[in-house]
């Protein structure tokens, strides 16, 4: 049986609320934390969330919250607050923190202000935490409905990670133990960029053929950048690497593809994101990716180019020739 019996999830979008409702599903004592009480009252009084995850029945021992206090007796917490918000959110809950909880960082990006992943941002906040990282190919409508989902908990304490893997894994939701957490989060921060190129090259009619050359090809700068960092290749062959940006970038049910599609059908960035109740993580990770890249002298093409056509320092017609002029090479460089 798990250490963890209390799971503490901070933010109630739709990926916090789907760990919420698996942890539960897994006969966990789950505290939901939600920035909105419209959402909190709506998961406690309808167990549903109605704005970031409609029409899911929620398991009615969901607790949602707005008061961090509340988690200050969990076991165990899963942040799940966007990647750019998350230094503040870890900050307010640092008073309630107890010693050496494992904090399991669900947030995919890179912090554009000081290029950090998220477990340095852990680790300036919360430096008394165990920090791990769950990332993998999943949709949260899948994971909340029970679908069957398999993912990477990457934990550098294997006895901690085991127990986490207990306290969360169920029949239908599978995470596979690593202790790797660079690689980890490289894997779900640059896939999420990609995603946008894939979008973009579906939206502009390119076809499959340019559509499968952009994954494997992607999948190559994002192997050079987590290699550069210290990450282990065998981690971005797995599911938080490749497996997550197979998913994300074949599916117009992906934030970032969907985002992409639509620049590569002629609308503007600014009227995509406005749309949007959810973050769109890519487009914040972008110039954070390809400036750590520089940083370590890493070549990221594709992710240069989706953050160009992000900026509006080119269109998506000059991005793509300039790709396409790009000199042959060695298809391992």
């Amino acid at each position: 049986m798990s250490n963890y019996q209390s799971i503490g999830v901070i933010g109630a979008g739709a990926w916090g609320t789907a760990l919420a409702q698996t942890a539960a599903s897994a006969g966990r004592s789950v505290t939901l934390w939600s920035f909105e009480q419209d959402v909190a009252d709506a998961i406690n009084n309808k167990h549903e969330n109605t704005i970031y995850l409609p029409d899911v029945a929620l398991e009615k021992s969901i607790m949602a919250t707005t008061a961090m206090s509340e988690l200050d007796a969990c076991d165990a917490i899963l942040a799940v607050a966007p990647a750019q918000h998350l230094r503040r959110v870890l900050e307010s809950f640092l008073p309630y923190a107890q010693p050496g909880v494992p904090i399991a960082l669900c947030a995919k990006g890179i912090e554009q202000s000081s290029l950090s992943m998220m477990t340095d941002v852990l680790s300036e906040t919360i430096p008394g935490a165990v920090p791990a990282v769950l990332s993998g190919p999943s949709f949260a409508i899948d994971t909340a409905k029970g679908l069957p989902t398999a993912v990477t908990l990457a934990c550098a304490d294997e006895a901690i990670g085991a127990d986490l893997v207990e306290a969360l894994g169920t029949t239908r939701f599978r995470p596979y133990l690593a202790n790797d957490l660079v690689g980890a989060e490289i894997g779900g921060a640059v896939k999420n960029v990609l995603a946008i190129a894939c979008g973009i090259s579906e939206g502009r009619g390119l076809g499959k053929s340019a559509h499968a050359a952009l994954i494997s090809r992607g999948f190559a700068e994002m192997t050079r950048l987590a290699l550069a960092l210290g990450a282990q290749r065998e981690t971005l062959s797995g599911l938080c690497g490749l497996g997550d940006l197979v998913l994300t970038c074949s599916s117009p049910q992906s934030r970032n593809m969907s985002c992409g599609l639509a620049l590569g059908r002629g609308m503007h960035l600014d009227d995509i994101l406005s749309s949007r109740k959810a973050v769109t993580e890519g487009v914040a990770s972008a110039p954070a990716v390809v400036a750590l890249a520089k940083r370590h002298g890493i070549e990221m093409p594709i992710c240069e180019a989706v953050d160009t056509i992000l900026k509006g320092d080119v269109s998506v017609e000059e991005a793509i020739e300039a790709l396409l002029a790009r000199p042959f090479t060695l298809e391992t460089a």
